[in-house]
């Protein structure tokens, strides 16, 4: 039986430092130029490691005490560190401490060259910051391999801030893109709003209260009146499908087609002989729109309106409906009425058929077109508003003006979906009619 001392269980002989017998090996230089500062309170073991250090193709800073060390880490960089444990006045550990505290442009790989081995002082050294240890004597081989995983540490660790570099540039392009963004944003939502350049019109017949509210930046509702003659006028409520700029776009450009400021391209007007204009049947003209839509607009968008052309002086009304929400009258002493059979929203089929209705309006009616951002308001649970909810909110503000009512009704609407912002645009024109003018 051998004994535990016997040449059978030899340790192989350790390269110690002060033996000066360091390998030579053909790969001397590091794998990028890397600066070590070697800490010591032995002058000698300092000049040792820092002669092989440099052999090996590194830069080498040398400092007697951690207080040294830190005065040459303020100015220069430092990218792996070799100290002593065991030195006067400032411990190895305790000079890790003072160097992790420093403000460092990049990380440090610090390596604490002890004598000592125990699970309590090597947790010792980790707590303070230490990335690795060599226990003395030092084995020159192990010494180079723990610089070297400590280089590819520093190279992860470069690598890693070039790439936070190039996603931080990244995301400042894109924070400065959406910054742009938000205002053509903005901006498009106040051009927008200006489509409906008067919201509280009065009229020698009655008066006209508009509401315009997208559910983001921009929409793809629109309200708005038009003169049509010194009798007639013509109202409408439309929604274009789905939201943003798309829908927006489109809504801007079904405006040009409904403007009271260029009677001659309204789509809803007829030039007579003698360069009066008259309105033509609100059917033809949503028939006419839609063929425009599907012929030149080539857009899968389509879109939903009300349009309304009153005459003034006798009260009758002519109103399509093409899968818009009921147009709602309100006569005092009757309940609500809505009007319309609803219709074939504008721009799914070619030839669709669209028919308008009449309605006689008496001093005192009050319409109502509207969106269905209005009546599909949901609560927090998902209850929707409907036109019941609608209806009752219509009642309880029929003594208010139009302008007041449209108020009452965004604040009712926040009250019940519990939110500031809406999910879909939210569009009302209030028309109460006087009668006509004395």
């Amino acid at each position: 039986m051998l004994r535990k001392n016997s040449s059978a269980f030899a340790a192989p002989p350790t390269h110690q430092i002060d033996a000066l017998d360091w390998e030579d090996g053909s790969d001397t230089n590091p794998a990028f130029p890397q600066r070590v500062l070697v800490v010591d309170d032995s002058r000698m073991q300092r000049r040792l490691l820092s002669a092989n250090l440099r052999k090996w193709g590194y830069e080498v800073l040398e400092a007697e005490s951690g207080v040294e060390g830190l005065a040459l880490c303020e100015k220069h960089d430092v990218s792996l560190i070799l100290s002593d444990w065991m030195m006067p006045g400032m411990s190895g550990p305790e000079f890790c401490r003072a160097f992790r505290s420093m403000a460092q442009d990049g990380y440090g790989y610090f390596i604490l060259l002890t004598s000592k081995g125990g699970s309590g002082e090597i947790a010792e050294g980790l707590n303070s910051g230490a990335d690795d240890f060599l226990t003395k004597p030092v084995n020159s081989g192990e010494l180079r391999a723990r610089l070297r995983a400590g280089e590819r540490v520093l190279q992860m660790q470069a690598a890693l801030i070039d790439k936070n570099d190039i996603v931080n540039t990244a995301l400042k392009r894109i924070e400065t893109l959406y910054d742009a963004l938000n205002h053509d944003l903005s901006e498009a939502r106040h051009l927008q709003q200006s489509l409906v350049r008067e919201t509280d019109i009065e009229l020698p017949e009655g008066r006209i209260a508009l509401n315009l509210t997208p559910s983001g930046h921009v929409g793809g509702d629109l309200v708005g009146q038009f003169r049509v003659n010194d009798h007639q006028i013509g109202l409408f409520s439309l929604d274009v499908s789905g939201h943003g700029v798309t829908s927006a776009l489109m809504t801007a450009r079904l405006a040009g087609y409904l403007s009271g400021l260029t009677p001659s391209q309204n789509m809803a007007l007829s030039k007579l002989d003698n360069g009066e204009f008259s309105a033509r049947d609100p059917a033809d003209t949503v028939s006419d729109l839609n063929e425009l839509l599907l012929r030149e607009l080539e857009t899968e968008h389509y879109f939903t309106i009300a349009l309304s052309i009153v005459d003034m002086t006798t009260g009758l009304m002519r109103t399509v409906q093409a899968g818009h929400p009921h147009p709602v009258l309100q006569r005092r002493g009757a309940p609500l009425k809505l009007l319309g059979e609803g219709g074939m929203p504008i721009g799914l089929i070619p030839d669709a058929p669209f028919a308008s209705f009449e309605t006689q309006l008496i001093p005192g009616d009050r319409l109502v077109l509207h969106s269905d951002g209005i009546t599909e308001a949901e609560s927090p649970s998902g209850e929707m508003l409907e036109e019941e909810g609608f209806g009752a909110i219509l009642d309880a503000t029929r003594d208010l003006g139009g302008q007041e009512t449209l108020d009452h009704l965004l604040g009712k609407l926040r009250a019940y979906t519990g939110a500031t912002e809406f999910d879909d645009d939210v569009s009302a024109l209030i028309f109460d009619y006087d009668g006509p003018a004395p």
